[in-house]
């Protein structure tokens, strides 16, 4: 039985040497826009049901579609006015059902990075040869449909398997969005490779806010300031940066209830300065170039850097 992970070592954001950011930025703002697809009848597996009601769900199934016949649109044109670069946690059978959606995305310059194949497919459990096929189908069909491989992971459905990590290291991913444990870019520890995670929300993921938290649109618009807020005052008064990411999904934030709250929070934040409005993967570059290399040497000890 293990205690923990064992893919990251402990350490106290208080005691770290400053996370330096371009230009002197003291926050860096990343926004995700989850692409998803859900099958409406997919196949059954014992792990876990990909719907909560008896499938095929129309109901589940028709509210989901939503967000790519309509919410998508709805916030492109938001990110637009604010001329915010999203990064797309991609199920990429969406660049198959929906090739519209891809095209305007790479339009507006938008990342795109790996949230598997569908979002009714789940990694747990998986053997190790499935995997893999989940993780070459998807940098195949990402730079089929964008001319770039994806350098991102996050893992449908937040399922992955112990393996997970490794694979996505010595397939030439550089970052992932499965760990929820820090403020911070960190490195992973994998096999072969360099890995970092790159934070992720579940607190301001509009899932969790709207479905588990049950909260209202103007709630969630409170609690994207409020964040804001606070990691800008530590960021300002530590002299080391923070990284903010706001988690989207078009059938949710896409509502026409649920968008002036985005919209209001947006402008906060875009209101004030020495904010880096980035995508996933120039936060990891950035890391990578700048930081990676001296945090894990000071982990592995005086030993391992003498």
């Amino acid at each position: 039985m293990l205690r923990d992970p064992e893919r990251w070592d402990y350490s106290a954001i208080v005691d770290r040497p400053p996370l330096t950011l371009p230009g002197g930025a003291k926050l860096a703002v990343w926004v995700v826009s989850n692409h998803e697809f859900y099958e409406f009848n997919p196949p059954l597996r014992d792990v876990r049901k990909p719907w909560p009601r008896v499938q095929p769900d129309t109901l589940s199934y028709g509210y989901r579609d939503y967000g790519n016949r309509v919410g998508i649109w709805r916030l492109m044109e938001l990110l637009d006015q604010y001329e915010i670069r999203a990064s797309i946690s991609l199920n990429v059978a969406v660049c198959d059902h929906h090739p519209e959606i891809t095209e305007a995305s790479l339009e507006r310059g938008w990342e795109f990075y790996s949230h598997g194949i569908y979002n009714t497919r789940y990694l747990f459990g998986m053997r190790e040869a499935d995997e893999r096929q989940v993780i070459e189908d998807s940098i195949a069909t990402i730079e089929k449909a964008t001319g770039s491989p994806p350098v991102g992971w996050l893992s449908p459905a937040l399922s992955n398997t112990e393996r997970t990590l490794d694979l996505l290291a010595e397939y030439g991913f550089t970052y992932t969005c499965d760990l929820f444990h820090d403020d911070q870019p960190f490195p992973v520890k994998v096999k072969s490779g360099r890995l970092a995670s790159i934070p992720y929300t579940l607190d301001l993921n509009d899932v969790i806010v709207y479905n588990s938290f049950l909260y209202t649109g103007r709630h969630y618009g409170e609690m994207i300031r409020d964040q804001f807020d606070v990691l800008y005052e530590e960021a300002s008064r530590t002299g080391s940066g923070r990284v903010m990411c706001v988690s989207l999904h078009p059938y949710l934030v896409g509502q026409p209830n649920k968008l002036a709250p985005l919209d209001d929070a947006l402008a906060h934040i875009r209101g004030h300065d020495d904010v880096w409005f980035a995508t996933g993967q120039e936060i990891a570059d950035w890391y990578l170039e700048h930081h990676y290399d001296d945090v894990a040497a000071s982990l592995a000890g005086p030993e391992a850097s003498a």
